[in-house]
Parts: C-alpha cells; sequence; structure tokens
C-alpha cells in the first residue's frame, strides 16, 4: 500500500506534533491563576517554575541536535515526544512550587527535541525551495497548539479539574507516537511513499546518510561546529527573539487577568486570538520566500527580505499595554506573534541554508539553546518587572529585540555564507 503525497502527510505530522509540544507547554499558563490561588503562589514563584522550565530547556537543546544527528529522525523524535508527553501527565501529582518545577524542568528535557528533529525531517523531504514552507508548516503548530490550548484546557478545567486537562494533552502525545513510528522513515527507504512521487524530488533531498552511530560513521564534530561564525549569529539571533514568543505564551494569560481582570472563561474566549495570526504567518512567512526565489531572488535575499518584513510588525505591540481596552491590547499583541511567525519560518531554515545535513540537527539545537538560555533569564527577570511595577516594559523589550538582531543577520551572515543561491529552475 502506497500512501499519496506522503511528504505533505510528514509535514502535517511535525505541525501536530508542535501544536502537542506547545499544548503541553501552554497548560500551565492557562490555568496559572487557578494553580497559583490554590498552592498559594506568587508571580515570582510562577517565574521560578517557568525558569527551571527553561534551564532544562537550555540544557537539553544544547544537546538535541546531536542526539538527533547521532540517532537518526526517526528514533529521536519518538524519544522527545514520548519523554514530554510523560512529563505532562506527571503534573498531576504535583502539590507546590518544588513539584511543579520538578514536572516543569522534565516537560523542558523533552520538548527541545522537536525542532531540531523537525527541521532534519524537513531538510530530508524538501528540497532548498520549499524547506521554509515546510518550517513554516510545522512551527505553524506552535501557534495552533497554542490558540486551541486556552478554550480547551479552560474547558477541561472547568467540567473537570485541571488535573484532567493535564492528562488529556499527554494523551495526545503517545497517539502521535504511534502514528509515527509507523508512517516515518527517510524518503530513499520509505516504503509508503509512491515510486512516482520519489522520482519527483529525490535529487532536491539530501542523500540516505548511514547510521550515525555505527563504529565507522564519524561523529559530528560539536565543538567545532558551534564555534562558525554562522552558528554564533543564529544562537544570537534566537537568544534575544525566542523570550518574546515564550513571553506571549507563558504570560498573556496572567497579563489578561492581571491588567485586563479576565476570568478564567474570558481567558478562554480570547487568548487564542494572537496565535491564530501567528499560525498565518509561519506558513505565508515560509510560502514567501519560496516564492521571491522562483522570481529569480536568491536564496539569502529571499530569506533575509521576510525576516526583516516580520522584524518591522514588531514595535506595534509597544501599544498593547497603554490602549484603552482589552480588544485594542490583543489586536496590539497579534503583531507579535504575526512578526514573529515570518521571522522564525525563515530564521529555522538557515541551518539547512547554512551547514551540511550531517550538522543541521546539531546547529538547530545549539541555536535553540540561545533561545531558552534568553527564556530562562526573560522569564525571572519578567516576573520581578510586573510583580513590581507593570507589564510596559516587557512590551518595550518585545517590541524591539527583533529589529535589533535583524541587524546581526545582516552582519554577521553575509549571502557568501550560504550554502545555496538558489535561482528559479
Amino acid at each position: 500500500m502506497k500512501i499519496p503525497h506522503l511528504r505533505w502527510i510528514i509535514a502535517a505530522m511535525l505541525f501536530l506534533a508542535t501544536a502537542v509540544n506547545y499544548a503541553d507547554r501552554q497548560a500551565l499558563a492557562v490555568v496559572s491563576d487557578r494553580i497559583r490561588n490554590e498552592f498559594a503562589m506568587s508571580e515570582v514563584d510562577y517565574s521560578r517554575i517557568l525558569a527551571g522550565f527553561f534551564l532544562a530547556y537550555a540544557i537539553m537543546y544544547a544537546g538535541s541536535g546531536h542526539i538527533v544527528d547521532k540517532l537518526g529522525t526517526k528514533k529521536s523524535f519518538s524519544l522527545f515526544i514520548g519523554v514530554w508527553s510523560l512529563a505532562s501527565m506527571l503534573h498531576v501529582f504535583a502539590t507546590g512550587v518544588w513539584s511543579f518545577g520538578a514536572c516543569r524542568f522534565l516537560l523542558g528535557l523533552g520538548e527541545p527535541g522537536n525542532w531540531p528533529a523537525a527541521t532534519k525531517a524537513i531538510s530530508e523531504w524538501f528540497s532548498p525551495k520549499q524547506r521554509a514552507l515546510g518550517v513554516g508548516i510545522f512551527n505553524a503548530g506552535s501557534s495552533a497548539g497554542s490558540a486551541l490550548s486556552p478554550p480547551l484546557i479552560s474547558f477541561l478545567t472547568l467540567r473537570y479539574g485541571w488535573h484532567f486537562a493535564f492528562i488529556a494533552v499527554a494523551g495526545f502525545g503517545f497517539i502521535w507516537l504511534f502514528f509515527w513510528w509507523i508512517l516515518y522513515d527517510s524518503p530513499h527507504t520509505n516504503h509508503w511513499l509512491r515510486e512516482s512521487e520519489y522520482r519527483e524530488f529525490k535529487d532536491d533531498v539530501p542523500p540516505l546518510e548511514k547510521p550515525r552511530n555505527a563504529e565507522s560513521a564519524p561523529k559530528a564534530p560539536w565543538g567545532e561546529i558551534v564555534r562558525k561564525r554562522e552558528a554564533i549569529a543564529l544562537c544570537l539571533a534566537r537568544t534575544f527573539t525566542d523570550p518574546v514568543i515564550y513571553f506571549v505564551i507563558f504570560w498573556l494569560p496572567a497579563y489578561l487577568v492581571k491588567e485586563r481582570h479576565f476570568d478564567q472563561k474570558s481567558i478562554g474566549q480570547y487568548s487564542w486570538v494572537p496565535f491564530i495570526f501567528g499560525g498565518i504567518a509561519y506558513m505565508l512567512g515560509g510560502y514567501l520566500s519560496g516564492m521571491l526565489m522562483h522570481k529569480g531572488w536568491s536564496l539569502p535575499r529571499a530569506r533575509k527580505r521576510i525576516m526583516l518584513l516580520g522584524a518591522l510588525c514588531l514595535p506595534v505591540a509597544i501599544a498593547a499595554p497603554f490602549t484603552p481596552n482589552a480588544a485594542l491590547a490583543i489586536g496590539a499583541i497579534c503583531f507579535i506573534t504575526f512578526g514573529h511567525g515570518f521571522w522564525t519560518a525563515n530564521l529555522q531554515t538557515l541551518p539547512a541554508d547554512l551547514f551540511p545535513g550531517p550538522e543541521v540537527g546539531t546547529v538547530s539545537g545549539f541555536s535553540g539553546m540561545g533561545g531558552a538560555i534568553g527564556g530562562m533569564f526573560a522569564q525571572l527577570g519578567t516576573g520581578y518587572v510586573v510583580s513590581r511595577f507593570s507589564y510596559a516594559p516587557i512590551f518595550l523589550i518585545a517590541g524591539l529585540m527583533h529589529p535589533l538582531c535583524m541587524v546581526i543577520i545582516y552582519k554577521m551572515l553575509p549571502d557568501s555564507r550560504f550554502r545555496y543561491h538558489v535561482q528559479p529552475a
């Protein structure tokens, strides 16, 4: 039996995995007000729980890419989603700051592997011209998970309690794992792939790699790779911009409760809106860079131009805390998620554009480690600032990070650094 359009089904599965990933991490944010009241947690306590998640996230992100390159896409993705789904389920046994922190730490050890594994899967199944679209598709899952989590988790919490909400989102991860193990293999060896489709794109994807755990297989020189200018540039860009989207994911419900006086039902009804715009932007940003390449733009120029368009959206969000009502504030926050979608769909494609196949996972993991470290310190800083001042300084910083990091991209990654200068066929 052969499955038509298999690479798009693979992309859809990556989309779903990322949606589950974000639903798992978003669950705590959606019920944070209820849990903080039940266990007498302050905003600083909550920020420390989040910081523990990002500490583990940074630790594992640094090595997850290397694990992906060593074990291969199928096994590594299975390992990661199994760990983070188990961690999500363990939240039902948490009873305070330390136990919630331990569960979040374990969640942080599993979740970062989604990105280097998904990026490597896209590099195995998509040509350079379509790669940003593929990355945009799976990253759109983060917006889908973040958008669906508030209404779904709020409904489950109000009807069955917050414990059941964590069990439900964990269950989705285990269901996904079952189908992934059955369907996924490299296109060169996948017995579900139609021969006619394989012939269409086999010359545009990397050749079949030998298992990296074989005795004779050379190991990727991690230390040498991450010292390269390209890897450092990607790491810096994510260090300063990933925390911006993490702020929306983890603090938007708390902001709406404290500053806009939302209750649990209102959070479920309205906090998903910015993530819809993010999901659209992830796919649109990936599509547009590929379209520009078809029109004659080089790959580096197309990637950078779409990232610049996204970066220019972010400063609008600075106005969010000063708007007269919640609807306008949420509208301003939509510019964060929309701009970040354009940015990320292309930024997370750059490891495959800049490095050979065996190094893509390592570079993706290393750059993601920078984002996790930035996220960890940002959580602590956010908790301190909002407990003593307001959300306005946080929105100011969030609005400026992407434009500033665009300077890093242009300065440290000139076109000559790219492996591909793709022109239309």
